[in-house]
This record gives structure tokens, C-alpha cells and sequence, in this order.
């Protein structure tokens, strides 16, 4: 199963967004330019070899469908079956009422947008507008911890240089060509076992950035002629806050080789002798707030210059002065440019990619989740630390005369400096509120599929039962969210795969002593039980068949003056869709670290990897005030003892089970 980084500000969050934001935005301006009603599809396609093929668009569910499902899903929450009986009565409610008229729109939206007369409203599907600005272009807060996720990289090969310079320019080189084979088309498209998925996203994936504007970002694309004629483009380098422009290309359209993208990286070394002023640090405060410090700084036209500079870059490369040691500092220092304060403006917080290298090699990489999620720059970055990693790797041919790298500098008014000051104030606040932990178990998917289990609902129970016992027996459990990718449908980003169900909270209860003393085989069972019914919804999920998008596009499409149905007020409701536990898995034997934040206040985000053979690595993030550390011992405590539960009944050594 596929998964998906996790939606960093999931639909019930979306507090303030009203039916008709989407209506406004088509004549709202930005700043500095109107944002196109089509910005989506201004960015240049992209093939792939062999080509996508035709996928279906994302499913409008029947009503009673999802009805049914949601009962389903509130039971497991409940506290007593008076609330879940409320709650049931007014999906009925729903359901009978203004939902049937709310669903005849939706599926009239999905109808009008298959048959292109609808203006170019619901041309990818149904929900992709709505849910481009709903979780994340009018969303408000900073990207930083809220929105962007990182990956912490394994070491250098050990056959190759571990000085950051070099490391530095392989990566820029080997990125570099996984642009250029993209550009070709010689790329093949993300497949599964269930068939090729939508490649759509990868156009957003170089030479592109986010840009603010009011009362909803959107992104922009500079790829055309870069695509269209494989040119190797522009990097931009940044070192103490200074911003380098590096042309990429060796005078015959081709990329540099690793030496000379070498030479290039040690004269900015050489150069950055001094602190520039903190202007990254400004993409990084609330959006609200950037959008009018991004105006006022395009007035100059000199920093209009650096800006499409910034933006048309392919992508960027940040070199810290920062030596992360262990793995906290490290994560913390790819999450959100570390604690110290030292390279906070050393980041352009609105581009897709910005691939870190600090002084002592160590590297890693953070992504911007707006228009793309994690699972195609996981493409990326294995294949990019893959091709390094082995020795015929295509280092090019060096060139002998190169130009200088150009220093690009801002142009700052005392307003400007205030405002760096201002945002260097809530960034330090934003990130000191920030706690993080971090697990690796002593077993992994070799011994968990000895016994007979999915390694990903395994790691879903172990966070249950772990936040469980942060809470008396008999506590209900808390909503869950788990990202699935729908990219198997044209423009499917994820579904929400509601862990908690009711044989995951029986299984819970009898592991925590809630009510009836339960013995060890029948623990096993119903583990088993949970674990099956996880799959089960994981499927569903998966193949678009959730309730949450569902609900979402229903409440979008209410009409001023219409009251709000009942239901997205009911307190059953309203608990689970709130993602106490947001989690998300995926996989890179070269990712060590790995995380975004918590989605809510009061709670935790998981990032978890279950492909490794010999452990389950865990990050948990959140508040300060929240149990953080306790949380992580708890998930260690839940690993061991339900292993040693399996391990009771599977003999050391037993026959492994193919799932």
C-alpha cells in the first residue's frame, strides 16, 4: 500500500474557509500581480516513458455510502452510546435533508467539469481547486513546521569525499539529472502493483515556487522553455543568508559536471565571509504578513530581479554553517534550519526543493507540500542518493573556463529590517514551541511478517495503544489521521484512512485492562482483527472511497444563507475529524530522519518507516506542553510488548509468511 505524506492542515481545521472563498479568490489580486484563476495548469506537462495512461477521475461517493462509513467511523470514538446516537440522528438528518441537495451539486460539479462546460471549475476533478486552497493556498499560518516536511540523508558514500563541497555538488549534479531525463521524458511513472499512477504533480517539481498573495497563495512555473528545449537552467546557492546564482549550463546546454559545480560551491564558500540580512527569514512568517513584505520588497526592481530569480531557479541549494550532531539536532536542523538562529534566513521557504548541506556533510532536504506531496520527491531523493552512491556515477566531463558565480543583493529599506526583525521574533517563537523525539525498535518487517501482519497496521496499533496510555483506561480514543495516496485517479493527491475503529479500540482496551480480563490468545485475535479492518480501510481509502473528502466537498458547496447542517457542529463529529495523531509512512533506506509537525494544538505528528528489514523508525512532534517524550517511550514499551505477545505464539526462527 502506497502511502502519502500526511495533509498538514486537514479538513476540519479549515475553520474559516466559507462556501464561497473560492468565488472571491477568481477576482482577488495578490500584491504584486492577479493570481490566474488557471495557475494550475500554466505550469508545462510532463511525459513519461511510457506514457500515463488515461486514469479515471476521483469518484463522487453516494451519500449513503459515506453516511454509513461515518457512523461506522464515530462509533469507535464515542464516549457512551448516547452521543454516538446523536450523532447517527443527525446524519439522518443530513442524509434526508439539505445533503441530498449538496450531493445533486457535487455530482452536477463532477458532471460539468468531465464535460469541460464548466468554465475550467472542476477541470481536474471535482475536489482539486477546492482542496489546492482549502488545505493549503489559503491557509494562513507559516509553511514552516506547518506545512513543510524534511528528510535527513544517510552519510556520504564512504568511496567518495565527505567534505561539504563536494557533497554539495553531487547532489546539485545528480538532481540536476533526474530534471533533465524528466524534461526528456524518459522517466517511467510511479506505478503499484494496482497500476501506474498520476504523474501530474511532477510538473510542479523544478523551477517553480509558491508565492503569497491575499486572500489565498497560488505557485508559478517557469519550466516552459527549460522543458521544452532541456536546458540546464540556473541554481540558486545560499551561504549566511547570501544569495548566489549558479547558471548550470557548460556553454553546450549541458549540465556542469560535479568538478565544476564543485569550483562554483567553494567560491561562494570563499565569498560568504560575512552575514547578509535575513530576507529568507520573511517566507517564513505568516502568510498574511509575507504577502505584504513580498510586495513591498517587488517595488525595487532590483529585488524584483532576485525574486524571479529565486523563483525561476530550478532549485535551491543551502549550505549551513550549522554541525548538526545527533539525530534530533540534525532533524531539527533540516525541519526548520536548527536553533540557533544561524541559518533561519539561509532558506527560501517557499520552494518546492531546497536541498541542505551543513559543514560537517551531513545533508538532508525540505520540501514545500502545497502543490505536491511526499511521495514523488521520495522518487527524487532516492534516486538522486542512489546515483551517487554508485561508483560509474556520470560525474560529466569539466569544463575549463567558468563564470563567476553572481551575488544577487537586496535592496532593504528600514521597513524591511523591521520586518526581518518581526519575523525573526515569530520564527523563534514558532520553532521553540516545538517538541520532537525520536525511536528506532529492535525488529522490523522481517520478524513482524513472521507474524502474519501488515508492518504498516502494526506500526498504527503501536501508536494507538502508546496514546492510549497517556490517558485513564477506557478513555475513547482520539481521531487518526493516516495519508493515503489517491494519485491512482487523474490529479488524486491523498484519503484519510481513519485508523480508529472498533476493533482497534477493543483490542486497545484489552491491552490496557479496560473492562473484561482478556488472556493472550484472544489478544492476539483481535490484534489480528484490527489489523485486517485497518487493511480494509486502508483499500478504501486508497482507491478514494473515504468519507473526509467526501464531506468536505459537501459543506463547500452550501450557499450563503443556507444553515449549517447540524452534523459539522456535533461534538462526536467534530472529534473525529480533528487529528490528534496525524501519521504517514513512507520509505528510503536513505532517509534517517524524517517529519513535518503536529496538525492540531493538543496534538502529535507521527512519521513512521516500516520497510526496513531489522526496525520501525519512529518521529514524534508536537507542542511543548504535550507529553512528547512519554508519547515515544510509550510507542517503545507498545513495540516490545506486542512483539513479545507474537512472540509467544511464533517460535523463534518460524517460517515467514508472505503477505
Amino acid at each position: 500500500m502506497l502511502r502519502a505524506l500526511t495533509l498538514r492542515r486537514p479538513p476540519a481545521s479549515l475553520r474559516s474557509l466559507l462556501p464561497g472563498l473560492h468565488a472571491r479568490q477568481q477576482h482577488s489580486h495578490s500584491p504584486t500581480m492577479p493570481r490566474p484563476d488557471n495557475w494550475k495548469y500554466l505550469a508545462h506537462p510532463v511525459e513519461f516513458h511510457p506514457p500515463q495512461p488515461p486514469l479515471p477521475r476521483l469518484p463522487v461517493l453516494k451519500l449513503s455510502e459515506t453516511m454509513a462509513k461515518m457512523k461506522r467511523s464515530l462509533h469507535a470514538l464515542r464516549a457512551d452510546d448516547a452521543q454516538w446516537e446523536e450523532a447517527c440522528r443527525k446524519l439522518d438528518e443530513f442524509e434526508g435533508g439539505l445533503g441530498k441537495v449538496l450531493q445533486q451539486r457535487l455530482e452536477e460539479r463532477e458532471m460539468m467539469g468531465a464535460m469541460g462546460t464548466d468554465g475550467g471549475e472542476a477541470k481536474g476533478h471535482w475536489l482539486e481547486k477546492w482542496w489546492d486552497d482549502g488545505a493549503y493556498m489559503a491557509y494562513r499560518d507559516s509553511v514552516v513546521v506547518n506545512v513543510s516536511y524534511y528528510y535527513g540523508f544517510t552519510p556520504s558514500p564512504p568511496h567518495l569525499p565527505s567534505h561539504p563541497s563536494y557533497r554539495a555538488a553531487t547532489l546539485v549534479r545528480s538532481a540536476l539529472l533526474f530534471r533533465h531525463a524528466m524534461y526528456a521524458g524518459i522517466l517511467a511513472p510511479d506505478r503499484v502493483k494496482e497500476g501506474i499512477l498520476c504523474m501530474d504533480s511532477y510538473r510542479w517539481m523544478f523551477d517553480c515556487c509558491r508565492v503569497p498573495g491575499l486572500p489565498a497563495d497560488w505557485a508559478v512555473s517557469y519550466a516552459g522553455e527549460s522543458a521544452a528545449k532541456l536546458r540546464p537552467g540556473h541554481v540558486m546557492v545560499l551561504r549566511r543568508n547570501r544569495f548566489w546564482k549558479i547558471s548550470m549550463d557548460n556553454g553546450e546546454e549541458d549540465i556542469l559536471s560535479t568538478e565544476d559545480i564543485e569550483r562554483q560551491i567553494k567560491y561562494v564558500y570563499e565569498h560568504a565571509t560575512e552575514d547578509g540580512p535575513s530576507v529568507g527569514i520573511l517566507s517564513g512568517n505568516d502568510r498574511d504578513t509575507w504577502a505584504a513584505d513580498y510586495a513591498r520588497l517587488s517595488q525595487s526592481p532590483q529585488n524584483a530581479s532576485l525574486l524571479h530569480a529565486l523563483e525561476s531557479a530550478a532549485f535551491l541549494l543551502c549550505l549551513d554553517t550549522e554541525t548538526p550532531g545527533d539525530i534530533i539536532d540534525f532533524s531539527r536542523a533540516c525541519w526548520h534550519a536548527g536553533m540557533s538562529g544561524k541559518s533561519w534566513g539561509n532558506r527560501w521557504y517557499d520552494k518546492p526543493l531546497q536541498w541542505i548541506v551543513f559543514d560537517n556533510g551531513k545533508a538532508g532536504f525540505m520540501g514545500e507540500h502545497s502543490v505536491m506531496d511526499g511521495t514523488p520527491t521520495v522518487r527524487l531523493c532516492d534516486t538522486v542518493l542512489h546515483a551517487i552512491a554508485d561508483p560509474h556515477f556520470d560525474n560529466g566531463k569539466p569544463t575549463f573556463e567558468l563564470p563567476e558565480p553572481e551575488e544577487l543583493c537586496w535592496q532593504l529599506g528600514q521597513e524591511d529590517h523591521n520586518a526581518i526583525a518581526a519575523a525573526t521574533e515569530n520564527f523563534s517563537t514558532l520553532i521553540n514551541s516545538q517538541a520532537m523525539s525520536y525511536h528506532t525498535t529492535s525488529y522490523g518487517k522481517a520478524t513482524i511478517k513472521n507474524y502474519k501482519v501488515s508492518p504498516d497496521s502494526w506500526a498504527q496499533m503501536l501508536i494507538q495503544l502508546a496514546h492510549a496510555r497517556l490517558h485513564p483506561p477506557g478513555t475513547p480514543p482520539v481521531g487518526t489521521y493516516e495519508a493515503a495516496t489517491t494519485r491512482r485517479f487523474a490529479h488524486g493527491r491523498t484519503e484519510t484512512i481513519r485508523t480508529v475503529c472498533d476493533e482497534s479500540r477493543e483490542w486497545v482496551e484489552a491491552m490496557t485492562g479496560f473492562g473484561r480480563e482478556v488472556g493472550d490468545v484472544e489478544k492476539r485475535a483481535l490484534f489480528r482483527r484490527a489489523c485486517a479492518r485497518h487493511i480494509e480501510m486502508a483499500r478504501e481509502a486508497g482507491n478514494a472511497r473515504g468519507v473526509d473528502r467526501h464531506m468536505f466537498g459537501l459543506k463547500h458547496l452550501l450557499k450563503e444563507g443556507e444553515e449549517m447542517p447540524a452534523i459539522f457542529s456535533d461534538p462526536l463529529y467534530k472529534r473525529g475529524s480533528t487529528w490528534v495523531l496525524s501519521t504517514s509512512a513512507i520509505f528510503s533506506e536513505h532517509f534517517p530522519s524524517y517529519g513535518w509537525g503536529e496538525v492540531v494544538p493538543d496534538g502529535f505528528g507521527v512519521a513512521y518507516m516500516t520497510g526496513y528489514d531489522d526496525k520501525i523508525q519512529f518521529t514524534i512532534t508536537s507542542r511543548k506542553e504535550m507529553p512528547n517524550q512519554r508519547f515515544c517511550e510509550e510507542i517503545a514499551r507498545a513495540a516490545e510488548e506486542v512483539k513479545a505477545l507474537f512472540d509467544a505464539e511464533v517460535p523463534a526462527g518460524g517460517s515467514k509468511a508472505k503477505l
